[in-house]
């Protein structure tokens, strides 16, 4: 063979590697999107809540370029597409293969970025906000919302007006406040209070609209387009997870997938998955994470929220007292009642198993996580042990335990440098 031949030879054959894995890639994506196809029709997979348009966001997720790199643009790129990792400790307490979709790896630090992109481009296809143009979107919010849209509004030229509980977390504002969000703090209350943080958003966002608020900052404010984000009825919540989040986990897991367990606050979240992953895993069971003072365990296991004196949308009094932010909540909000039908199950989950859980997490498996996902592993973990050994139960990792050091892990208390003794039955076990 000649020189010339040789180095021909060495051309052509990465070229027809290449171009056979090119082939054999179309044909496994042309594959699995008929899958999927074949599972999901025009009517959203019976569950009997009609026809909708599919969210596709802008193309903002990746840029290809013929050298091969791979590059995301903007914030808005990062979101989505996260990891699923298996947690070790409870894995092997178990007996299951204990898995978490790790949210708190989008660039706002939780599940809530993908919401809130949601909420937004769907906001700019109808026109009711301009890109640039300090538009201004409120949303009331126990802070991951917030933060997320107050990221989101950055990047897009808008601002953000966020009202929240004033016993949130101190991370929460601060990180709210250093995005540039106006940052408005109310008492906690009953949603049938109009000084309730939603209520109170929502009203704001009215008046800029009626072109009735009074400003104190710029004069042109009367000039500028409002939308009230909504994330508790919002359907671009719900889709997003729908569109998103459902099929990334299908991707990643198929059908090895037993159990889907995870909390809910606006619902979007189990609403979403749920309705996505059901119809192609007929025999996925989805269980509910829930804390206490939120009746959300009570109308999945019962069929109702509370007694006569707590019905829906009568209840005056604060919620219980509890440690967890995020999840939780006493009334039916439009995101969580689409997928509540495909809900097969919930646990009740209170503070001690918690705060026990966050330890435990930290303590072996390095994991430092957010109340949210601390009640979610509890959860899990007491799925596992109903089903049994050699089950798989994927829950969701929603943020960090950083954003909630003053309130949460202030009464986790101190990590010394040696294990607990506690161990995951007693943490199971445990009661307020």
């Amino acid at each position: 063979m000649t020189i010339n031949s040789s180095r021909a030879a060495g051309v052509v054959l990465p070229v027809a590697i290449g171009f056979g894995i090119g082939v054999l890639l179309t044909i496994t994506t042309s594959y699995g999107y008929s899958i999927y196809k074949q599972h999901h029709h025009d009517d959203d997979n019976g569950t009997g809540h009609g026809k909708r348009q599919k969210i596709t966001l802008a193309d903002n997720t990746v840029a290809s370029s013929s050298d091969g790199r791979d590059i995301r643009i903007g914030v808005e790129g990062l979101i989505g597409r996260t990891p699923i990792m298996k947690i070790k400790s409870l894995s092997q307490a178990t007996g299951c293969e204990i898995l978490a979709k790790v949210e708190m790896m989008n660039p706002g630090g939780s599940a809530k970025d993908r919401i809130a992109l949601a909420i937004v481009e769907q906001a700019e296809a109808e026109g009711l906000l301009r890109p640039n143009s300090n538009d201004i979107v409120f949303e009331g919010t126990s802070g991951s919302t917030g933060i997320s849209l107050a990221m989101i509004c950055r990047a897009k030229g808008y601002r953000a007006h966020i009202f929240l509980p004033d016993d949130t977390s101190t991370e929460k504002i601060e990180l709210l406040e250093k995005l540039g969000a106006v940052v408005e703090k109310v008492p906690p209350a009953s949603i049938v209070d109009k000084n309730q943080y939603t209520n109170a958003a929502r009203a704001r966002a009215e008046q800029i609209m009626s072109h009735h608020e009074d400003n104190d900052d710029d004069d042109d404010d009367k000039n500028k387009q409002a939308i009230f984000a909504d994330q508790f009825e919002n359907e671009a919540n719900w889709q997003a997870h729908f569109d998103h989040t459902g099929p990334e986990i299908y991707a990643q897991l198929g059908d090895s997938l037993h159990a889907f367990v995870t909390g809910a606050g606006t619902g979007g979240t189990i609403s979403g998955v749920s309705r996505f992953l059901k119809p192609l895993l007929p025999n996925l069971k989805v269980v509910l994470a829930d804390p206490p003072g939120s009746g959300l365990f009570n109308k999945v296991k019962y069929g109702v929220m509370f007694d006569l004196r707590e019905r829906e949308g009568t209840r005056r009094r604060h919620q219980v007292d509890t440690l967890i932010e995020g999840i939780g909540i006493n009334r039916l909000t439009n995101n969580f009642d689409v997928g509540r039908s495909l809900i097969d199950d919930a646990v009740r989950v209170t503070d001690k198993q918690s705060l026990a859980m966050a330890r435990y997490l930290v303590e072996r498996d390095g994991l430092f996580v957010g109340s949210s996902t601390a009640v979610n592993c509890v959860a899990a973990a007491t799925v596992a042990k109903q089903l049994g050994p050699g089950h798989t139960i994927l829950t969701v990792a929603c943020d960090s335990g950083a954003r909630h050091l003053s309130k949460f892990w202030k009464a986790v208390g101190p990590i010394g440098g040696e294990l607990s003794h506690e161990s995951l039955d007693q943490i199971l076990n445990q009661r307020d």
